[in-house]
C-alpha cells in the first residue's frame, strides 16, 4: 500500500485543527466529562470517533457529493442535525447545582451507562452536517481522486484514532482530580456553558439550512 506522505501530512494536519476546534463534540465530551466522570466522558470520546467512520464511508463511497449536490436533501439534513443539537442544548440547561463529592472514576455504579455515553458521542459526530463538509472538501481536494481506495480508508481510520484520543485526552484534563474537585460545585454552569454553545450551533444550522432551501427555490423560480 503505497502512501503519498505529502498528502498524508496535508490530511492529517487540516484534521487536527478541525478536531481541536471547539464545537458539539467538543461541548459533549466536556458536559459528560464534568457531570458524570472521566470513565463516562471517555465513552463519549470513543462515539466520536466512531461516528468519524460514518463521514469517512459515504465519502469513499462518493455519497457525500450527493448530499451536497441536492440542496433539499442537503437542508433537510441540517435540521436534523439542529434537532438533536437542540434536544443536547435542552438537556445541558436542566443541569442543577451539584452537591456532595465529584463522581469516582473507579466507581462501578454509573449515573450514565457506557452505551448511552457512547451512543451521544456517536449521533453527535454523526449528525453533525457540518463535518460532511468537511470530509467532502478533504476527500474531492486533498485526496488525489486516483488515490487507492484502501489508502484513503487507511487515513480514515488514522482520523478517527486520532479523534478518539483528543477528546479522551480532553475527558482525562477536565478531570483531573485537583481541578476537578474545584471545579465540581460550578459544574452546572459549565454545563449550561456548554448548553448556550449547542444552541447556537443549532440555531446557526437551521439559518444554514433555510437558506440552502431558499437558494434551491430561488433557482428553480428562475428556470420556470
Amino acid at each position: 500500500m503505497a502512501i503519498n506522505w505529502s498528502e498524508f501530512l496535508a490530511v492529517a494536519s487540516l484534521h487536527l485543527l478541525a478536531v481541536v476546534s471547539p464545537g458539539p463534540d467538543f461541548a459533549v465530551t466536556t458536559r459528560y466529562s464534568m457531570s458524570f466522570g472521566r470513565r463516562v466522558g471517555r465513552w463519549v470520546a470513543l462515539g466520536i470517533g466512531c461516528g468519524v467512520l460514518v463521514h469517512v464511508t459515504y465519502s469513499v463511497l462518493g455519497v457525500s457529493l450527493l448530499i451536497h449536490r441536492y440542496d433539499t436533501l442537503y437542508g433537510a439534513l441540517l435540521w436534523v442535525g439542529a434537532g438533536y443539537f437542540l434536544w443536547l442544548s435542552w438537556q445541558a440547561f436542566q443541569s442543577q447545582p451539584k452537591t456532595g463529592a465529584p463522581p469516582q472514576h473507579d466507581r462501578t455504579t454509573q449515573l450514565v451507562s457506557f452505551r448511552k455515553a457512547f451512543g451521544v458521542g456517536f449521533l453527535t459526530n454523526a449528525l453533525n452536517v457540518k463535518a460532511t463538509l468537511f470530509f467532502l472538501a478533504l476527500f474531492t481536494t486533498i485526496i488525489h481522486p486516483q488515490t487507492l481506495t484502501n489508502v484513503k480508508i487507511g487515513y480514515g481510520v488514522y482520523m478517527a484514532i486520532i479523534t478518539v484520543i483528543w477528546f479522551t485526552l480532553l475527558a482525562t484534563l477536565i478531570t483531573w482530580q485537583p481541578f476537578y474537585r474545584r471545579l465540581w460545585v460550578y459544574s452546572h454552569w459549565v454545563d449550561r456553558g456548554m448548553g448556550l454553545l449547542l444552541f447556537a450551533l443549532a440555531a446557526k444550522l437551521i439559518i444554514d439550512g433555510v437558506l440552502v432551501i431558499n437558494d434551491r427555490v430561488s433557482v428553480v423560480s428562475m428556470v420556470y
